[in-house]
């Protein structure tokens, strides 16, 4: 088993496990794309002491002992949509994020049995198309939510529907953390539990699922239908400002 490089107290190390290209057989000289998978992770909250974002950073810990390289991307500041253009700051810095992942983490808290407006409005900033480039499509996804009460899974059930109009490939495991005021230290950490087990579960099917799928991405959602349409037709059809 491979050593637990960053410190993760709550991890048992002789069960730990870094998924790898050869461990998935894939050893082939097709193979080119060698790098860290790169995971962009996103929290639905702009609380200082946000639930979700001690999720995310936890969950960003994982990846990064599992191999991979991650960026967090912090919601504030960014404008609703349809408030500035696309020139914003923060704005330009979510969309660049989005091309360079290969694998996202979205974790939202559950409010009137929704995602939240936060998390929302981050993925609305995002077309389908820029001009030729699709910045989400084929690219995989892991979706999580906190709870103030018992464990519930509206917001994962949004959020899977919502991965999969931006035409990622969302993995099969999940989430949701019941009662989360009760599950991390003062120090923002989280305790060892079922909970956190699952969050481990869900960070390693993502980087096993990244690293199967990122070298075939473009052939896997490779389509007829737009393979018939020119550049412009498509990026008009697709263009949320002409809906």
């Amino acid at each position: 088993m491979s050593e637990v490089k960053v410190k993760l107290n709550q991890i048992e190390k002789e069960a730990f496990d870094v998924p790898s290209l050869d461990k998935l057989g894939m050893t082939s000289t097709k193979i080119t794309e060698t790098h860290k998978p790169r995971i962009l992770l996103l929290y639905g909250s702009l609380r200082d002491w946000s639930y979700s974002r001690l999720a995310i950073e936890e969950s960003a810990r994982l990846l990064e002992a599992m191999g991979a390289e991650t960026r967090i991307f912090n919601p504030a500041g960014l404008p609703q949509p349809d408030t500035e253009d696309e020139t914003h700051p923060k704005v330009k810095e979510l969309r660049e994020s989005m091309i360079w992942s290969e694998g996202q983490v979205w974790c939202s808290p559950e409010r009137h049995g929704a995602m939240t407006s936060i998390l929302k409005s981050q993925i609305d900033w995002i077309p389908l198309s820029i001009g030729a480039v699709r910045p989400t499509q084929g690219k995989t996804l892991a979706i999580m939510q906190v709870c103030g009460g018992s464990q519930s899974f509206n917001a994962v059930n949004q959020m899977r529907i919502l991965g999969r109009w931006m035409r990622m490939f969302t993995i099969p495991n999940q989430s949701s953390v019941a009662k989360a005021f009760l599950e991390f230290e003062e120090d923002g950490r989280m305790k060892p539990s079922s909970y956190y087990n699952r969050i481990v579960d869900v960070m390693e099917e993502l980087v096993k699922f990244t690293l199967l799928l990122r070298d075939n991405k473009d052939y896997l959602v490779d389509r007829y239908s737009e393979r018939v349409e020119s550049v412009e037709q498509l990026s008009q059809r697709v263009n949320q400002k002409n809906i």
